[in-house]
């Protein structure tokens, strides 16, 4: 009786993790910034009903890959709404390394660019009807953690913004006074092409304008520690660990509950 009657438990908690999981739903929405059409991603928990927090998701310097949307899903999980910004452009997408450091240059070198393809993207999210427009965050890694500190210092109208192994440097530091929420840095420690200069840049700017940030550096994690597809050798400065995508998801979790809370979730 009680290996059955575990059995039958088990089979309807899986059964219950499975629904939840094709609850999930993702939508690809096109759309544009001035005259350039765009094209993203919406994934949301379709099972859940009114309004709940959203989430903007700049991804890193490939794009929209499926990369992003796994990073995408792991969020709505938690019941949010997620939107996955289309940066370079509808039908845009870098075929190496080498083609993606050239497109993620063009940004770099205008903010103000970067700044208004992250808006477009916030006003799509912004759109949808399940979304409670006073409980919306960022969320970025690598060159989009860059991207959705950018949308911060725009002084776009966000809760939060949370940084994976995200780009730090900012031309124009004295932006960072139009930051309206809270801020959170996830940083591998012995990240060699995010340096211990630009993350002592960041965390003055971060002082001088008075922000409530925090940034946490998680020991022997190096750039892109939270997507396994890095690979695993520390000595060429980008690999997965998978203790500091556990402590940093853990940190973002927390951070989202805190910020979200006001308004009661």
């Amino acid at each position: 009786m009680i290996k059955s009657l575990f059995g039958r438990t088990t089979l309807m908690a899986a059964l219950a993790f499975g629904m939840t999981h094709a609850a999930l739903k993702t939508e690809t929405v096109d759309y544009k910034q001035d005259t350039t059409s765009l094209q993203g991603l919406m994934v949301y928990d379709a099972s859940l009903k009114g309004k709940r927090p959203g989430i903007l998701l700049a991804s890193d310097w490939m794009g929209v890959t499926e990369q992003s949307k796994a990073y995408a899903e792991k969020t709505a999980k938690l019941g949010y709404v997620v939107f996955v910004a289309d940066i370079y452009g509808k039908g845009v997408h870098p075929k190496d390394m080498k083609e993606a450091g050239a497109l993620a240059g063009i940004y770099k070198n205008n903010r103000a660019l970067m700044q208004a393809r992250a808006k477009a993207g916030l006003d799509q999210l912004l759109k949808s009807p399940d979304v409670d427009p006073s409980r919306v965050a960022a969320q970025g890694y690598c060159f989009g953690g860059g991207v959705a500190l950018e949308l911060a210092r725009s002084g776009a109208n966000l809760a939060g913004v949370v940084s994976f192994h995200g780009n730090l440097d900012t031309p124009h530091p004295e932006q960072a006074k139009n930051i309206h929420g809270k801020v959170l840095v996830l940083h591998g420690g012995d990240d060699p092409y995010v340096n211990q200069d630009q993350v002592k840049a960041f965390m003055e700017e971060m002082r001088t304008a008075g922000i409530d940030w925090r940034l946490t550096q998680f020991g022997g994690a190096v750039h892109a520690f939270t997507n396994p597809g890095a690979g695993s050798d520390n000595s060429k400065g980008v690999a997965y660990n998978a203790k500091a995508d556990a402590r940093s998801w853990q940190e973002a979790t927390d951070f989202y509950n805190e910020i979200f809370a006001v308004s009661g979730k």
